[in-house]
């Protein structure tokens, strides 16, 4: 018998919305295709959008998205996005495929899918081929109602009133593919280009996000801090309302990467592991902010994270499009139940990428749509958003087939949100066992449970011709105490329990 104590009276950080959030780039058939097939596709759309996908992300509540990129954020000159579409530039993709980018999809398009969607952007500025001027004249173009050029300019191409903009990137990987910098060189840069990321709006401020770290790179942590805080006043908090981080779990490593499907228990094992990593990173990355902001105005921004696999056989190699199976499911809930445990610093999470890249949610082909083992993860834990971290503890035990690859059998996150109901998050990493869960819920009566359930063998997946393989289903196997609830949780499942 599993002991698992929830504590209802120890409410801890609000579970911030935006660490359900996600991401789009120009890389593969992400947007084009996936998001947005144009107003004259055969395929149903509205302005272009994708109805069916839209209508999808819609339920899983999506509160924010994350565009241009990526990589391709550093060489994407917006002007190039907007104004009639016969005549905007056309012009090569060097990061994802070297592909024609003709920039249908642009600045105006973007804000209609987040329009579409009811959505926060977050959108991602041009150091690495930039300018401050460039940047400068897009947040103008974007959100100022005044007389002005860039005013004039949208107006011009359609768009009268001015939109809102959530968050502002300041350049992407700039320690790689966005300039190849030092900390402290970009660091200075930083401070240059968000000086002209203006707030246009009275009482509307745009949260701005700097670049931080690729995995473990401390060194870059400490020095983007370090430049940023040297010469700035204790309200400025570095001139930053966010910093990054990237990481994504690879089993076999960068250059092999291994298959989306192809794999055996002891990779199952060795991807949850790697995966698991991400707390050790949120709390060395945070010890180092903590020095600098210990009372976390600064909010830890992990806007690339998830699994990245080898791409699908005959596919294109820049296009990154992977299957998603059971095992992609797990990692999702391994994440979620981290940032949701680590909310007081991690405040927004961006899993790479939405649709047809790397761990997404969707996977479309012409007019089929299929929802992958990730997608219904998302669905299961939305109820998080924006409710309270609650105090909880499980005990667990090591498991696994290689003594560097163990992992924790149970992993889990609970939340109270402002009805008072408890929404449990739960994922059995084991194959083969299956545990009971004696819970104790201090300070509640129990009066009713509600579950939900994804469960399926380790390679299942949804396909194209068999879209309902992986699906989510009632939970049932549970009982109400005296001091809780009793839980049954099988192999390979994650589950959602809704506690009034």
């Amino acid at each position: 018998m599993v002991k698992y104590v929830i504590n209802t009276t120890a409410k801890k950080s609000k579970i911030n919305k935006d660490i359900y959030g996600h991401f789009s780039e120009h890389l593969g058939r992400c947007i084009y295709e996936g998001l947005y097939v144009g107003e004259d596709s055969a395929i149903p759309n509205t302005n272009g959008m994708r109805n069916d996908v839209v209508k999808a992300l819609k339920e899983i509540k999506i509160p924010v998205l994350r565009w241009p990129g990526g990589c391709f954020a550093d060489e994407y000159h917006w002007m190039d996005g907007i104004g009639p579409k016969e005549s905007r530039k056309r012009m090569i993709n060097t990061h994802w495929g070297g592909v024609v980018e003709d920039n249908s999809f642009g600045t105006h398009e973007f804000m209609e899918l987040c329009r579409q969607l009811e959505c926060d952007a977050y959108i991602n500025g041009n150091v690495g081929s930039g300018t401050v001027r460039e940047m400068s004249e897009w947040v103008e173009y974007l959100t100022f109602d005044g007389v002005s050029p860039m005013a004039e300019l949208r107006k011009e191409n359609g768009h009268e009133e001015s939109w809102d903009v959530e968050y502002f990137g300041v350049g992407n990987e700039s320690w790689g593919c966005g300039g190849n910098m030092t900390p402290e060189y970009y660091g200075d840069q930083y401070r240059n280009y968000q000086t002209y990321v203006r707030d246009y709006k009275p009482g509307k401020r745009i949260k701005k996000i700097a670049c931080g770290a690729n995995v473990d790179d401390y060194e870059w942590t400490e020095g983007i801090l370090k430049t940023c805080f040297r010469h700035s006043l204790p309200f400025q908090h570095g001139f930053m309302d966010g910093l990054s981080l990237h990481y994504y779990t690879h089993p076999e490593g960068w250059e092999i990467k291994g298959s989306a499907t192809d794999f055996d228990e002891k990779v199952w094992y060795k991807t949850l592991n790697k995966s698991l990593y991400m707390e050790t990173l949120i709390n060395r990355h945070g010890a180092i902010m903590d020095k600098y902001d210990p009372e976390k105005n600064i909010a830890m921004i992990i806007d690339e994270w998830g699994t990245w696999f080898t791409c699908e056989p005959g596919t294109n190699p820049g296009f990154l499009y992977q299957q998603n199976t059971m095992r992609d499911a797990l990692v999702a809930g391994i994440n979620l139940n981290i940032f949701n445990k680590h909310s007081d610093r991690v405040r927004m999470a961006n899993i790479a990428q939405m649709v047809n890249v790397l761990q997404a949610v969707i996977l479309t082909e012409g007019e089929k749509m299929v929802l992958t083992p990730t997608y219904h993860v998302f669905n299961m834990y939305k109820h998080h958003q924006d409710a309270t971290l609650l105090d909880s503890f499980i005990e667990t035990k090591q498991i696994g087939l290689e003594e560097e690859y163990m992992v924790p059998n149970l992993n889990e996150s609970v939340s109270i949100d402002e009805e008072g109901t408890v929404h449990i998050t739960l994922s059995n990493l084991s194959l083969e066992e299956s545990y009971t869960i004696d819970t104790t819920i201090l300070d509640k009566k129990v009066t009713s449970l509600k579950g939900e359930i994804l469960m399926n063998d380790m390679k299942a997946m949804n396909t194209f011709e068999n879209p309902e393989t992986v699906q989510v289903k009632e939970f049932t196997d549970m009982d109400i105490t005296e001091t809780g609830i009793q839980i049954r949780i099988p192999a390979c499942s994650v589950v959602h329990i809704e506690v009034r």
